[in-house]
């Protein structure tokens, strides 16, 4: 079996990872990993191949940034060209990216097996571009991998065959569980303060519109004058914090060596981390505050209290059986949910069925068996 695993966005190299380790284990597989470059900066994806053990690419497009529409099409042209070359029995893609789109309209029209990983997840809100991305893809797969029981429901809703609907977990949390400790011995980002808080924003909905932004950053001000508040700056929110001149709201940190940071009673910001420095700063924050699905995901299994700024989300197993809350953007909401927090009445997390580590085993053992026959 002839695979193509797709990475386009930094969030898919963790749940890549697992899948690739999966596959090259079966003398029967030929995994080829290709990264689009939707996301791509040499030294963070260097250090996150390295510390994940993901194989270099096996083919690099190099697509770059660009409107949705440029970026899906460069995608898809490119893409188009490697399974022509390849001839590849089966495409993996993962998430809700717009390489994940891309290359599996591509496959499909070429009549190649498409396997979405992390598929039948819905917010019910098409003005996420995400929601759009996922739509598609799991009507034209031929795989259905869920990480979570109403994912299978949204999808046998929208009359996907039950025989194409596979529940097998979730591999964000195979890269989780597998990483975490050797998370807890990193040292290279030190703190002068232990009590933080964690924030990450990047939705277009809160950082593309300055009043809307400046509201969070206001909020984000006021807990800040209890707690200190740790900001990672993933790159498109440092370029709106810049468009808005918004400078004065934060302390910018340099973290690109081993210095001690000094963090002051405010919003303290720094560019992206690395895989398991992030992963440490989130399991021992005292809340996160974001707007990313996979910290959802992340802080449940890390029994992190986490508050979402968003209306919804599609990943309501988080909210059901795990540590997360939906706060929006409303102020009295999130201080009173930061109250609970720093009063130690959170509720606690518990583990969602199959985020046991061994999501990717199940994908690809279903894949062989299919092969197989």
């Amino acid at each position: 079996m002839k695979m193509i695993l797709v990475a386009g966005a930094r969030p898919n190299f963790m749940k890549i990872a697992p899948l690739m380790s999966e596959a090259m284990k079966y003398p029967a597989i030929q995994p080829l990993l290709l990264h689009t470059g939707q996301h791509y900066d040499p030294e963070m994806s260097d250090i996150f191949f390295e510390q994940l053990g993901i194989p270099k690419p096996d083919i690099f497009l190099g697509v770059g940034s660009g409107s949705h529409a440029e970026q899906t099409a460069r995608v898809m042209l490119q893409f188009e060209k490697v399974c022509l070359t390849e001839k590849p029995d089966v495409v993996l893609v993962v998430g809700d990216v717009n390489s994940t789109l891309a290359c599996a309209l591509v496959a499909s029209k070429m009549n190649i097996k498409v396997a979405h990983v992390e598929a039948g997840l819905r917010s019910r809100d098409r003005t996420m571009p995400e929601e759009i991305n996922r739509l598609v893809t799991d009507s034209i797969s031929d795989f259905l991998f869920t990480p979570s029981e109403d994912a299978d429901v949204n999808l046998s809703q929208e009359g996907i065959p039950k025989e194409k609907i596979h529940f097998v977990g979730n591999v964000m949390i195979d890269t989780l569980l597998k990483f975490r400790s050797r998370a807890q011995e990193t040292n290279k980002i030190k703190l002068t303060r232990s009590d933080y808080i964690l924030v990450t924003l990047h939705r277009p909905s809160n950082v593309d519109d300055k009043s809307a932004f400046e509201n969070i950053l206001l909020i984000l001000d006021e807990i800040a004058k209890t707690i200190p508040i740790l900001f990672t700056c993933h790159p498109r929110t440092k370029k709106q914090i810049e468009l808005f001149e918004l400078q004065q709201y934060f302390n910018f940190l340099d973290t690109t060596n081993e210095a001690v940071l000094d963090i002051k009673q405010t919003i303290n910001a720094f560019g992206p981390l690395p895989y398991l420095e992030f992963l440490n700063l989130m399991g021992n924050a005292r809340a996160v505050l974001t707007d990313s699905g996979g910290i959802q995901e992340e802080t449940t299994i890390l029994g992190v209290p986490c508050l979402t700024l968003r209306e919804n989300t599609e990943r309501p197993v988080t909210i059901s059986q795990g540590t997360n809350q939906l706060v929006g953007v409303n102020r009295d909401c999130i201080l009173k949910a930061m109250q609970k927090i720093m009063s130690g009445q959170w509720k606690g997390g518990g583990q969602p069925k199959y985020w046991d580590g061994q999501a990717s085993t199940r994908i690809i053992d279903i894949l062989m068996k299919h092969y197989a026959h």
